[in-house]
């Protein structure tokens, strides 16, 4: 579930008194139209208090990277503090994927906390490790903001296979119970069940879907977001299409959306999300990496989290290329996606 909260808006100057006498009518001079009140969807740890169902999720997690945690756990199992078991947590932290440079730091990292905390036994360096994580990954933690502009345009990107549609879809259900306005933008047109897909999600959650059969992505984006400005919603999500970053003239496509949508409006897109599979270890750095590139990435959504044993990637986008993490997903129901938060994933690796 995620969590939501709105920013009370500015008290308004106490009306001037009214003169008891009849006074001439003058024309009043006009008041500028409120902002639009920001929705915001906060990570955990600045959330309202939601135990219980955090509680749930936090429990789902640790079970969805017990394959990655396990593997780093088994390190600690010895009877005293050595370079072998340097050694030894330097190979697992490897083999999940956390790549060369966050090896290299979080390690320096380590012994640097076992020195200060004059730690001796080999199970207390776990929960040692589970803080430098948390440390490396809190830059990464950060607020997805509704509302600031209206419609909040999001281009949600990522190759095929990676869950893209279905998150949007997530996303769109939390939206839309949280009473945000929703428009969805079919803009990936090259896979016909795509388009499909997101009109199931549109129905099931009761919002608009822009849509062409065999329409040109960037002419359904400008369409959409033209029509989102003329009926007032909250938010546009634009799907594109899926693409691996390797196909050039495919990610010149994901360029030209980008720069139709800025005609429709300039401002626009506010959020360029990319959709990544846990599970694809450091393919997914290098998707981040590519993405980018070409589109200036402002937060990532990592699925697929659950039974894979390559979970330190995240840890490597921390070091390598920190794009924020907004959201992680350990299933396919829609409560399996959720607000990233350091310290629980942290937690969640090492259990």
């Amino acid at each position: 579930m995620f969590s939501f909260f709105r920013k009370k808006p500015p008290t308004p100057p106490e009306p001037a008194p009214v003169p008891a006498a009849p006074a001439p009518v003058t024309a009043a001079a006009p008041v500028a139209a409120p902002a639009p009140t920001p929705v915001v969807v906060v990570p955990a740890s600045v959330a309202p208090p939601a135990a219980e169902p955090r509680k749930g999720w936090l429990d789902k997690l640790k079970a969805g990277l017990r394959k990655t945690g396990s593997s780093i756990a088994t390190v600690f199992t010895g009877t005293q503090i050595d370079d072998a078991l340097y050694e030894e947590l330097e190979t697992a932290l490897l083999m999940a994927d956390t790549g060369v440079k966050a090896t290299e730091h979080l390690l320096a990292d380590l012994k640097r906390r076992v020195k200060d905390n004059k730690t001796t036994d080999p199970a207390a360096v776990k929960g040692l490790l589970a803080e430098a994580i948390a440390d490396l990954l809190t830059p990464l933690q950060k607020r997805l903001v509704i509302g600031e502009h209206k419609p909040t345009v999001i281009m949600v990107a990522g190759v095929n296979g990676a869950g893209k549609t279905t998150s949007i879809g997530k996303l769109t259900r939390h939206l839309a119970n949280e009473g945000a306005t929703v428009l969805l933008a079919a803009a990936d047109t090259f896979r016909a069940a795509a388009r499909e897909q997101l009109a199931v999600w549109a129905d099931r959650n009761t919002v608009e879907i822009i849509t062409q059969e065999g329409g040109d992505p960037a002419a359904v984006s400008f369409d959409a977001v033209s029509a989102g400005k003329a009926r007032g919603r909250d938010v546009v999500l634009v799907d594109t299409a899926g693409r691996l970053p390797t196909q050039l003239h495919l990610m010149e496509e994901l360029k030209k959306i980008k720069r139709v949508v800025q005609k429709a409006d300039a401002t626009a897109p506010h959020e360029v999300l990319l959709v990544i599979d846990g599970n694809t270890g450091q393919n997914a750095l290098m998707q981040v990496k590519a993405f980018d590139e070409a589109l200036g990435l402002t937060g990532l959504v990592i699925t697929k989290l659950d039974g894979t044993a390559k979970g330190g990637v995240i840890c490597a986008i921390a070091r390598e290329k920190p794009v924020p993490i907004y959201f992680i997903g350990v299933g396919e129901k829609l409560e399996d996606l959720e607000t990233f938060d350091a310290k629980e994933f942290a937690q969640a690796l090492l259990n």
